[in-house]
């Protein structure tokens, strides 16, 4: 049950003044459904008005005048904006208004003395001293309604920013005064305000300064919200843990596929597999995530996992989000399994029929003890004779409950999940807190390294007159098409061109894949591309080129500027796979920013996923700085991970030692811990995306 002191910010946002049926909907998509949604909103800026004459107007400035109407100046036309003329001791000012009627001379005859207060502009045609749509026009004895300093909210059609102001107030008053959850002593340190006042202070700043990110009461509330989410993640993997899992042993048989390989693990692979084997042998049940580079090794750190587990006599599942990536990962790892007597069946949603009841067969009496697929693995005919281990490949892109309904086929399964996007360790609890985290950071010998050069894209013809050359000689290329905008459409439209361009050049040789060709279309594409039947496969960011094909030695990115640094490393990680030299070409469009030319330059000399990722972090300082939002990345109402990182690890450090107090959360301080869990909607359980 909720605790009743949280009913007044649990109740609809109808609750609030003014917002009914036609209101409701327009707030409810700029801050959300209930009233701390709209507590929790916070303003974009401040506007200063400071008082003036005509005569001493700044152009571009938020002004307040007190004048006198002198004459209304009616539309001729249809378009033409309404006018009313008005005056001071010191001169003119002209108010204009669009779409206006006859209300305005009815509500505002001439003579009449009025406050006026909105931003100060020059016509066009006359130079002459306007204000267009004021922000108040007030009888002269209202002149106090006018603030000297008004915030001012995030707006939508339909809602401006003074009317979501009010409800923000009125929001801010229903707010109870709550019991305090944090440490005095850090509060003490931190030199940080009471809850409370740290949300007044978020609605009422005094300054520019108070709106800041990094203000004592703005920090105060990211960090209430990060102890929230880490106290969440905490529990969790507490509670995992409690769950007793079958022990398993690191196998001779592992040791024996392992040297079998033609090549040998990395220190990186060596370390992870340890931790991973450390886990399964401790009988509690393992959540591990292993982050590695495109190509750094993963699938075979897993593959001995599996090993291990299949000499134990259990199985294990893997899977991944597209058909293609999974026939990947099956062709690394049936080879060498069943060269030592262990079966693995590719379960997707091809399957039909008599080939698929074989394998469904197969799993639920034990004789495959690996199973790699796609959703199809979490389907409710799959079942298994014993389940131990999961595999969970580029997690993000899977739900809670697509995860939650693999393991559920075994009996408290132990889960690795593998992600290929590098994460800074500075925001690596907040993303995955509730896992344990190993990372493969080093790459196999005998990768090439990529070389990475920029050109601009009036060059763009002879980059293609180069492809050319190298197709006739059996290079295949990926061609990444820019990021146009927000709008899938128009990335769509943008690869579209220049898949007919260069369809002129290489004709049906080249392919096209984006997000919005079916998955057995988009599937048949790369594996045309695959196996050689495609020279050039043309994509849009919104796919995932995942696909190994040793043969793409060259990467061009069509205006890079417009891409993160992280994510034109993973994109350059598709190539450099085979023996061949490989090289990927970033096309920019001129000038670059400073900013662009060192991240382009960043790359250039680095093909360190880690290193890079903390690099683009320093640089963005705040955003979505690795595409982290399709990452499986909170959703923070008033922290903002990168900004206020360095309160992460301290978030984490309390939310733990809480547990370990109070793991009931029963004395009075674990009461009032409960209350901004359930304030924030950061439950164990509840909002903690990452397990």
């Amino acid at each position: 049950m909720r605790p009743e002191i949280l009913f007044p910010l649990y109740a609809p946002i109808t609750a609030l003044k003014g917002v009914g049926a036609r209101v409701a909907p327009l707030l409810e998509k700029v801050a959300g459904p209930i009233v701390r949604d709209v507590a929790f909103l916070a303003p974009q800026k401040l506007v200063r008005r400071s008082i003036a004459k005509a005569a001493e107007a700044s152009e571009g400035e938020e002004q307040t005048f007190l004048v006198t109407i002198e004459n209304h100046l009616r539309p001729l036309r249809q378009n033409q904006p309404w006018k009313i003329r008005a005056f001071d001791d010191t001169g003119f000012v002209t108010l204009v208004y669009f779409r206006a009627g006859p209300h305005l001379e009815q509500s505002h005859p001439k003579g009449a003395r009025r406050v006026v207060s909105g931003k100060v502009e020059r016509s066009e045609f006359d130079h002459a001293l306007q204000i267009v749509h004021p922000d108040y026009l007030l009888p002269a004895d209202r002149a106090d309604e006018v603030p000297e300093i008004e915030t001012v909210y995030p707006a939508t059609a339909g809602l401006a920013s003074r009317a979501i102001r009010r409800f923000a107030l009125e929001a801010l008053a229903r707010t109870p005064q709550l019991p305090e959850w944090q440490d005095p002593a850090w509060l003490a340190k931190q030199r940080w305000p009471g809850w409370r006042e740290a949300l007044e202070a978020l609605h009422h700043p005094a300054s520019e300064a108070d709106l800041a990110l990094q203000a004592p009461a703005r920090r105060r509330l990211a960090f209430d919200e990060l102890f929230a989410h880490q106290l969440a993640l905490a529990q969790r993997k507490s509670a995992r843990r409690s769950q007793p899992a079958r022990a398993i042993v690191a196998s001779p048989l592992a040791d024996r596929i392992e040297a079998d390989l033609p090549f040998k693990l990395t220190g990186a692979q060596v370390r992870t597999l340890a931790e991973i084997r450390a886990d399964l042998a401790s009988g509690e049940r393992m959540s591990r995530l292993v982050q590695g580079d495109v190509g750094s090794g993963k699938t075979v750190v897993a593959m001995l996992a599996m090993a291990d587990v299949a000499a134990a006599g259990a199985q294990s599942a893997l899977m991944a989000p597209t058909e293609i990536l999974a026939r990947q990962h099956f062709e690394t790892l049936a080879g060498p399994l069943a060269s030592h007597g262990v079966k693995a069946v590719l379960l997707t949603g091809r399957d039909k029929g008599a080939g698929r009841a074989d394998k469904l067969a197969a799993l639920v009496g034990g004789a495959a003890a690996v199973a790699v697929g796609t959703h199809a693995l979490f389907q409710d005919d799959v079942a298994f004779h014993a389940l131990a281990l999961t595999v969970i490949d580029e997690q993000h892109r899977f739900g809670v409950n697509e995860r939650a309904r693999l393991q559920a086929k075994g009996e408290a399964a132990h889960l690795i999940a593998m992600s290929a996007t590098p994460i800074p360790r500075t925001l690596e609890l907040t993303v995955f807190g509730d896992l344990d985290v190993s990372r493969i950071d080093q790459k196999p010998p005998g990768r090439t390294p990529v070389a990475t050069r920029a050109a601009p894209m009036p060059r763009v013809g002879e980059i293609v007159e180069r492809l050319r050359t190298a197709v006739r000689s059996g290079a295949q290329a990926f061609w990444i098409c820019p990021l146009v905008s927000e709008s899938e459409t128009a990335d769509l439209a943008a690869a579209e061109a220049r898949a007919a361009a260069l369809r002129g050049v290489f004709g049906a040789k080249v392919g096209l894949v984006h997000g919005k060709l079916p998955g057995p279309a988009k599937d048949q594409v790369m594996a045309d591309f695959a196996e050689g039947r495609l020279a050039v496969l043309v994509a849009t960011t919104v796919v995932e080129v995942g696909v190994d094909v040793p043969a793409a030695t060259i990467m061009v990115i069509e205006q890079a500027e417009r891409f993160g640094l992280a994510q034109l490393h993973q994109l350059r990680g598709r190539v450099g796979r085979g023996k061949g030299e490989s090289s990927c070409v970033l096309l920019y469009d001129p000038p670059l920013s400073e900013i662009a030319k060192t991240r382009l330059d960043i790359l250039r000399r680095s093909d360190d996923g880690f290193a890079i990722a903390e690099k683009d972090l320093e640089l963005r300082g705040g955003g979505d700085p690795l595409g982290l939002k399709q990452s499986g990345f909170p959703a923070y109402r008033l922290a903002d991970p990168v900004a206020h990182r360095d309160l992460i690890a301290a978030a984490a450090d309390d939310a733990r030692l809480i547990l370990q107090r109070d793991p009931t959360l029963a004395s009075p301080r674990g009461r009032a811990v409960a209350l901004v869990q359930e304030l924030f909607d950061w439950r164990a359980g509840a909002g903690a995306e990452a397990g």
